[in-house]
């Protein structure tokens, strides 16, 4: 049984899932899936919460499942801590992944204690939970499996 509580966050901060534009995002993550919008003319890799297509200037977007691995493109450690916000007491890796699917996710890490990789450092995306909804962090970097994600 997977256990509902982040090891960094306040349950509080735990995103509402029913109508949010990252909806697809969540529930892909709930299923051990990453799953990120491409665009639905040109497949073109979108951020986010991107609408329209860089590329062609659609305006479809299709949320499919990616591949989990990814290299760091910039890394910090964070040492500011947020009471009532920030429930972990140690500092925590904060890094950009660039993924081989061409999406960038900033990410931290899947449990405390990982340290922050270097650029270039070759990673993948697991899940965390944060008042029982998945969340993608930064998992060990041989690692797309752990127990977080089961």
């Amino acid at each position: 049984m997977t256990d509902h509580s982040d090891w960094l966050l306040a349950e509080s901060l735990a995103p509402a899932i029913d109508g949010d534009r990252l909806e697809p995002l969540y529930e892909g993550a709930g299923r051990g899936d990453l799953v990120l919008p491409f665009c639905g003319r040109c497949s073109l890799a979108l951020d986010l919460e991107q609408h329209v297509c860089d590329g062609c200037g659609a305006a479809q977007v299709q949320w499919r499942p990616v591949d989990r691995r990814g290299v760091v493109h910039s890394a910090t450690t964070m040492h500011r801590l947020e009471r009532g916000l920030v429930i972990g007491t140690e500092p925590y890796p904060i890094v950009d992944v660039e993924l081989s699917s061409g999406h960038r996710l900033i990410v931290t890490a899947i449990a405390s204690g990982i340290p922050t990789p270097p650029i270039g450092a070759e990673v993948s995306v697991g899940f965390r939970h944060l008042a029982g909804t998945a969340v993608p962090a930064l998992a060990l970097p041989s690692s797309t499996d752990t127990e977080d994600d089961k």
